[in-house]
Parts: structure tokens; sequence; C-alpha cells
């Protein structure tokens, strides 16, 4: 199945979608479910940007949140709950550009303002997540990486459409680079809000202490929200840094210069891999991705060994099991009639501790183990010699016998 996205624009022409943004009405197009527009204008606006595009009389656009708009005309319903926007407390003398100003100063973290904006931010069972990609990590993603680290609501994010929008919110070494006229994305649908940790103080407090030259990606400024000196995203993690189970219909996107969006892939939990969805005029984004050819219609993950697992219960025994948001939870199986839904669901992981620090055990060769750290820190890193493998995420080889407190946990779901 091939799938080729129009070009941005027409839509909203043709629908009569229009937006109303600082004083002007613009023709506008939907983008993930409301959470964003793209404006058109035929004349040259503040902040609009040259564009034109095939079957649109607009040559000028501009991506802006749902939370800039003052009014919405023309657009129907949706048909899912929307996600929690940011909520600012009304003050008199503290208003959006003072939040966003905290919200960069690490030792802002304990504002009660700050606080009360991040905790508006919630993740529900089946928001939308999305981790930005370099080539390199949307190759690892294919060929069977799970979702782990730095991530984010699509809702908080929709508007950052452009290579350029999205460099904040690479966790990779953003200044090196690797071709600049498109990024990638793994969006996904979050099985638990206890998958998710938000990256404030406890257990996170370490990683804002953590050098310069032992990080990639931004500095964690330890209030929550993304380094920017113009956006005020929420970030969070997965908790411990797991790697999380891939669930069904996951899908790894590319974003061009153009500012649309294209669905490269979509996860099938069954056949564990890849099917391709992206139609021939758009396979050109894909050259820069190392070792995938871009004419392959499927691309199987292989025998990666999994560092977690979702298991679920059924008649009295245990399966493995797949998160089919927003429907819920079933048992994994290639026929249909065997996908039952489970009676219960936990997230697997395996613990353990190597000279005094909690980590991950990835997965384990010849006797040696491949671990995370969990709670990254200056002496953690110093202790364990683990490499940034990306923001937030450090790795290390340890010899299996000097492993202590290797352990398997589940963490149930609520269902």
């Amino acid at each position: 199945m091939n799938v080729t996205p129009q070009a941005s624009g027409a839509t909203g022409e043709r629908t009569g979608l229009r937006v109303a943004y600082r004083g002007a009405v613009y023709p506008a197009e939907e983008i993930a479910r409301g959470a964003a527009y793209e404006l058109f204008s035929a004349d040259e606006a503040p902040g609009f940007e040259w564009a034109p595009r095939p079957g649109t009389a607009l040559p000028w656009r501009r991506f802006v949140h749902v939370t800039e708009v003052t009014a919405v005309y023309g657009t129907a319903e949706g048909a899912e709950e929307p996600e929690a926007p940011l909520l600012v407390p009304l003050h008199r003398e503290r208003g959006w550009a003072q939040v966003h100003q905290l919200s960069q100063q690490p030792g802002a973290a304990g504002d009660p303002t700050v606080t009360a904006v991040r905790r508006s931010a919630v993740i529900r069972r089946g928001t939308r997540m999305t981790k930005v990609l370099s080539a390199r990590q949307l190759a690892g993603y294919v060929r069977g990486w799970l979702p782990h680290g730095f991530c984010y609501r699509e809702y908080d994010v929709a508007h950052l459409r452009t290579p350029a929008a999205t460099t904040v919110l690479r966790t990779d070494d953003a200044v090196s680079g690797d071709g600049g006229d498109v990024t990638y994305a793994l969006r996904w649908r979050a099985a638990d809000p206890a998958d998710y940790d938000v990256p404030v103080g406890g257990a996170h407090q370490g990683l804002a202490a953590l050098a310069p030259r032992d990080r990639l990606g931004p500095a964690v400024l330890g209030t929550g929200f993304v380094p920017s000196s113009s956006q005020l995203v929420p970030e969070f993690v997965t908790r411990d840094f797991a790697d999380l189970p891939m669930p069904a219909n996951a899908t790894l996107l590319a974003y061009p210069s153009e500012g649309v969006e294209v669905v490269l892939y979509t996860y099938q939990p069954e056949q564990r891999g890849w099917l391709r969805m992206v139609g021939p005029q758009w396979r050109h984004l894909l050259a820069a991705v190392p070792g995938l050819a871009p004419d392959q219609e499927y691309v199987p993950t292989g025998e990666v060994p999994r560092s977690t697992q979702l298991v679920g219960g059924y008649a009295g025994g245990e399966y493995e099991a797949v998160a089919d948001l927003p429907g819920g939870f079933r048992v994994l199986a290639m026929t249909r009639a065997a996908r039952y839904p489970v009676e219960s669901a936990a997230r697997r992981v395996r613990f353990a501790h190597w000279r005094g620090v909690p980590c991950l055990v990835l997965r384990e060769e010849a006797g040696w183990l491949r671990l995370r750290l969990r709670r990254p820190d200056p002496d953690a890193v110093a202790t364990t010699g683990a490499q940034c493998q990306e923001r937030g995420v450090y790795e290390t080889w340890a010899p299996g016998p000097e492993v202590t407190d290797d352990q398997v946990v589940d963490h149930p779901y609520r269902l």
C-alpha cells in the first residue's frame, strides 16, 4: 500500500477552513486533529515564509499552535478527546513571556508557576507521543530499536513541521547533522501514563549537572521544558530510560522542507516489522538513511534481543501482548481469531546494579551485559564509563559476574 500525501494548502482552500491569528483571518489546514494549523496568505505577512506549492495561489505560509489562534471557522468536531493544553495561571505581573523565561532557567525548577504550568501537560492512555530522529536513529528503529529516552506529546510540537523548526527536539548532536533538508520522527500511542517521567528533580537531578563533554544534544534544564529561545515545550522521558514495547500502528515519519508530513512506515506487530507506506515521489527522503533500501516494501526488525516485553494474562495463561490503542491490549497472535483481549497487562523489564549504579539490562552477549543507566549523573557516568548514545541515554558493557541484583520486574497496567 502506497500513500502519497497531498500538498498542504489545497485542503484549506477547498473546505473553507479559516483561522483568526493576530487580528487577521487566513485560509488554513488542520494539523494533528487541531493541535496546530498551517496558515496561508497571498501576501507577505510577519512570520510567514515564501513556500509556494502546486494547487494553491497562496504562496506564503506559517505554522502556528492552536493556543496561538483566537478563533477557528469551518472545522468539524474532532472524533477523539483533545489533549490537555498547557495552562498558565493568570497573574497581573507574570504572563507567557515571563513563564517562558523562567522555564529556561535551571534555578527556577521549583518556581510555583513553572511547576503549575508543567503539571498541566499530562499523558493519558492513547496520547500520541513523538520523538524526533536523525537518519542514523531512523535506521535503528527500522531495524528493531524501541521507544526510549526523551520524547514529547504530539499535541505540544505539532506546529514544528520543518527541519529547522524541529532542531530543538533533536536528541543527538544536531550540530553535526546529517542533511538539513529532511528530519525524521517516530510517533506512537502511550500505553500507560506510568511509563513516562518528567525530568525534574529527584532521580533526574543529575542530568542537569552533566558536563557538555559528557552529553549529546541540548542541556537538560531540570524545569521539564525544552531549551529554546522561543518555544515552551514540555518534555518527558521514558521511565528509568527504559525501552517501551512498540505498539501496533506506530509510524515513522519524514518532515521535508516543504512542511508536509510523510508517513514512511507503519509498524506491524504480528510480523515484527515495518510496512513501507510512502509513494515513489517521496522515496528520495530515505536516501540519507544508512543501510535502508528505499524500494523495500517490508523491513523486518530481525532477531533483535528485546530489552522489554508487554505480557498479558488470558484464561489463566501468560502471553506476549501488544498495545493496540485506542482499542486496548490483546494477545500477540498471527491469526485474527487468536487476538483475544487480555485480562491483565504489564511491561516487563530487567534491572541490575553494577558498581553500585542502578541499570537496565538491555542484552547479554558472551558473558557480558549491555547496561543503560537508570539515573544518569556525573558520578554514575564516571563510575561505569558509560557513553552517551543520545540525550540522557548512557550505556556501557559490564562483565556478567560483576553485575548484582539482577532481576526481572513487571510494571502492571491498570485496565
